[in-house]
């Protein structure tokens, strides 16, 4: 029997590597001849690039991975230091990493956030030899269209009197152009691929996450003003699907390597659970159990299973491939606030103990469960 662990984080509370080895140890303790696989799992948030590169490094023919470190800023503009990773030439950010939630709890503020402090990433990654930009786009505190970033480049969002705007999402309201005289053409014309994790258009972009960046109810109209004249004056469609994640970065991004190439060539967004299921080769290794005629069930897991874990989620790309490969599917999560799909397994966490021991505990509740439905 092939068990495959590929849980993405729980929150601030266990990385996807240590839900991965929680939860295989307790399989292990119930199917202890089973071969058991972790390959821990992101969907384009915060973690990604680190689950990225940890994939990247364990391979022996693979050239190394460099974690670099700088001084940038949060998304409130606060001298902090963010790394990402680096190899050969593809440098793998999130968004998250300068520009995310955790960093600014203390001072959350979606009107006025911006993304410039992962503009100084992309650029330094430039600098370092870098033409390829793999961006994670979960876990950001803005609602600013990715202008912070392009700020960062040497663009400059301007009103119609020809003054720059002010920083973050609000003032694009009153966006008129996009100053390119001082843009840094070597950074900003990299091949970029952008991993999402929500299918949100921009027009929706600030009524489903504005919240839980500090928009209050007043303010989300406005934010959704201001991206809908980010959308009229770069061109790109209000109701794109994926263009709404990391506070409609992609409409940004998308907009300046158009501009410099004369078609969206060089940038492109994926579903980010997708591009990292494929590179640690999930699917492969469930075929080929599948073609030896081996008994297969996949683990995965998150914080809390609700309505939008099936809709670009880890959970929800992980339940499509098992059931395109013919695996069995298990589900852990902190709180099953949904139900999970028709014939999965599932465990909640306990919340009792250390966390290690309840990812053990739910791991040892999926493998009792598949050694009961198997008798």
């Amino acid at each position: 029997m092939l068990i495959v662990v590929a849980p993405d984080s729980f929150k601030s509370t266990a990385t996807a590597s240590e839900a991965a080895r929680g939860i295989a140890q307790g399989v292990a303790e119930v199917l202890p001849d089973a071969t058991i696989k972790q390959l821990p799992m992101a969907d384009g948030g915060e973690g990604t690039a680190e689950v990225v590169a940890q994939t990247l490094a364990a391979s022996k023919s693979s050239p190394a991975v460099e974690k670099v470190e700088i001084p940038s800023t949060d998304a409130r503009g606060r001298l902090i230091s963010a790394s990402y990773f680096l190899h050969e030439k593809t440098a793998y950010i999130d968004v998250a990493a300068a520009s995310g939630l955790p960093a600014v709890e203390d001072d959350k503020d979606a009107l006025h956030a911006d993304s410039y402090g992962t503009g100084v990433l992309i650029a330094d990654a430039e600098s370092r030899g870098a033409t390829h930009i793999v961006l994670g786009l979960g876990g950001s505190a803005t609602v600013d269209g990715g202008m912070g970033i392009i700020t960062a480049l040497g663009g400059a969002p301007m009103d119609d009197r020809g003054y720059p705007l002010p920083k973050g999402g609000a003032p694009l309201v009153m966006l008129d152009s996009i100053d390119t005289a001082q843009l840094n053409i070597k950074a900003a014309g990299l091949k970029f691929t952008l991993l999402g994790d929500t299918t949100c258009p921009p027009l929706h972009a600030a009524s489903m996450y504005g919240p839980q960046k500090g928009a209050s109810d007043q303010y989300v109209p406005l934010l959704t003003g201001a991206l809908m004249k980010l959308c009229e004056v770069t061109g790109i469609d209000v109701e794109r699907e994926g263009f709404g994640a990391a506070g409609a970065t992609p409409v940004g991004m998308t907009w300046l390597s158009a501009l410099l190439y004369g078609s969206e060539s060089n940038i492109e967004l994926q579903p980010g659970a997708q591009f990292v299921a494929e590179l640690l080769g999930l699917r492969a290794a469930l075929e080929e159990a599948q073609a030896a005629g081996e008994q297969a069930l996949i683990i995965t897991g998150e914080g809390a299973f609700d309505e939008q874990s099936l809709t670009g989620k880890v959970v929800g790309t992980i339940a499509d491939i098992a059931d395109a490969s013919g695996a069995s599917l298990g589900i852990v999560a902190g709180r099953l606030d949904s139900p999970v799909p028709e014939g999965a397994l599932s465990a909640q966490l306990s919340q009792n103990g250390r966390m290690h021991d309840q990812l053990k505990e739910a791991g040892r509740a999926i493998a009792e469960g598949l050694r009961g439905a198997s008798r």
